[in-house]
């Protein structure tokens, strides 16, 4: 992105968020552009209709973010959130690069011990006890190909009751209960709005971190069925029988679209489902007037 639209994204954003907690951004209606409501009660109800048709639980959250319309569907649904979780960790450890308690040179220790585990990433090939790693390199892998041993890594260089704080803080209402990770999808699209927020006050950080988002190895849930030039910024989360997608979509009218889903049979097909009401919203998101409230980011709207 050069330095001239970088400008302008600033200039057609609207002004800071007030802080709250401990200092960080309160990100409700960041936008803050009035435009006339929407009738989103049409989406909801093809949505709904669309998932009765399915065995799996299917908990949504959809917003506007032009108008700030939402509605969700088991929204607060304590769900598994397998490695969405790793959304609200990237933003937590650029947060504090920010403001200068942690550098992205700092270097975390690999302990087998404590951070291994199984699943997606390459450090469970690669580390050794004593291996260190940059902050930077940590952030990037958890988020662009997911990988478990960084985001553990992470974990415990931050320290988890500081994590869970920071996510409270942000508006979260389900926070690893009883230790098990689990959470809703309204409180996934609280962690996706923060980071818009972020992007905004810390554009250079902010957009490097979208770019990351924009651009995992794991880019079949919202995209899957989206025109390739649309960019979405988002996180995905997979287990046995768990598929799980959160982020923001950057069309013409850009919207936060969260799907967490259980009981899946095949996550292949979780994902599919995923997709098939990414499409649904996009569509509908195309059919209203658009919203140029991201120039950077969205397509170039036809004059």
């Amino acid at each position: 992105m050069s330095r001239l639209l970088m400008v302008v994204f600033l200039l057609c954003l609207p002004a800071g968020a007030v802080a709250v907690g401990a200092g960080y951004p309160e990100t409700r209606d960041f936008s803050r552009q009035k435009l006339q409501d929407k009738d989103y009660i049409p989406l909801q109800r093809q949505m709904e209709k669309f998932i009765q048709t399915r065995k799996s639980t299917f908990a949504i959250y959809f917003e506007d973010l032009a108008s700030g319309a939402s509605f969700g569907i088991n929204a607060d649904k304590p769900m598994v959130a397998a490695s969405t979780v790793k959304l609200p960790m990237a933003l937590y450890i650029n947060e504090q690069v920010v403001r200068g308690k942690m550098h992205w040179y700092d270097r975390v220790t690999y302990r087998k011990a404590t951070d291994y585990e199984n699943g997606s990433g390459v450090l469970r090939y690669e580390a050794r006890d004593g291996d260190t790693y940059s902050l930077r390199l940590l952030t990037s892998l958890a988020i662009t190909i997911s990988d478990n041993v960084a985001f553990r890594m992470l974990a415990r260089h931050v320290g988890r009751p500081n994590f869970y704080a920071y996510m409270k803080e942000l508006g979260g209402r389900t926070v690893y209960p009883g230790g098990k990770n689990l959470t809703t999808a309204r409180d996934l699209a609280a962690y996706v709005r923060a980071t818009l927020d972020f992007a905004r006050r810390h554009p250079r950080e902010g957009q490097r971190l979208l770019d990351d988002l924009a651009h995992p190895s794991f880019h079949v849930g919202l995209p899957g069925l989206l025109p390739h030039h649309v960019m979405v910024a988002h996180k995905e989360g997979d287990l046995d029988n768990v598929a799980n997608d959160c982020g923001v979509v950057f069309c013409q009218r850009p919207y936060i679209l969260v799907v967490l889903s259980s009981g899946v049979k095949d996550v292949r097909e979780g994902f599919a489902d995923i997709a098939r009401l990414s499409r649904m919203a996009y569509d509908f998101q195309e059919s209203l007037p658009a919203a140029e409230i991201f120039p950077d980011y969205q397509p170039k709207l036809k004059k």
